[in-house]
This record gives structure tokens, sequence and C-alpha cells, in this order.
């Protein structure tokens, strides 16, 4: 099964849009970006890992890179703190953890 980007990023987008709630035009261009970022990178690491060019451990490591740089964006915005990004981050993948580690065949998320 592959990864759709634009369906997997627009679920995120919409998980995380509750989380920031009274900020979001502020940060939706950003949050945007970002998790099709995410998405692009999932699908990605699908890819790799169903190929055989990445073991598990690997497909962590960039999963755990992309997480890092969106979470560093979004603290560029002020007014943010650390626990609502991650809190946005974690609502994001939670919506697509069962399809993201059926497609990967491992539990990534």
């Amino acid at each position: 099964m592959a990864l759709d980007v634009a369906t997997v990023a627009e679920q995120m987008l919409q998980a995380s849009k509750g989380v920031f709630a009274g900020r979001w035009p502020k940060v939706k261009a950003y949050a945007e970006s970002e998790f099709k970022k995410l998405a692009e990178t999932l699908a990605m690491i699908e890819k790799l890992r169903l190929t055989g060019q990445i073991t598990e451990e690997e497909a962590a490591l960039q999963l755990q890179i992309q997480k890092n740089a969106t979470r560093s964006v979004l603290l560029t915005l002020k007014g943010l703190g650390l626990l609502a990004v991650e809190e946005a981050i974690n609502a994001a993948l939670s919506v697509v953890k069962k399809a993201v580690n059926t497609a990967v065949g491992f539990s990534i998320i």
C-alpha cells in the first residue's frame, strides 16, 4: 500500500489544527509546509524500506530527523511553546499511525 502524500499531509494538518486553536492563522502556512515535508519523508521511508534499502533503525532515524526539523520550524513562531508543538506533532502522527505502520511493515510511529 503506497502512502498518498497529499492525504497523509492533510490528515496530519487537520489533527494539528485543534492543538494550535487560536494561533491557527499564524501557524497555518508553516504547518502546511512542515506536515507536507513530514508526509513526504514517511512516503520515502516506505519506499526505501519496502525495497530493502534501509533498515528499521535507519527508517526510525529518518523519521526522527524530520520530526526534529518540524519541531524546530514551529518553535520559531512567537508564542508557541515546546509542549504545544510536541502535542501538535503527536496528534498529527497519531492520525496516520496505523496507515504508516502498515505501509512500512513495522511500528515506526
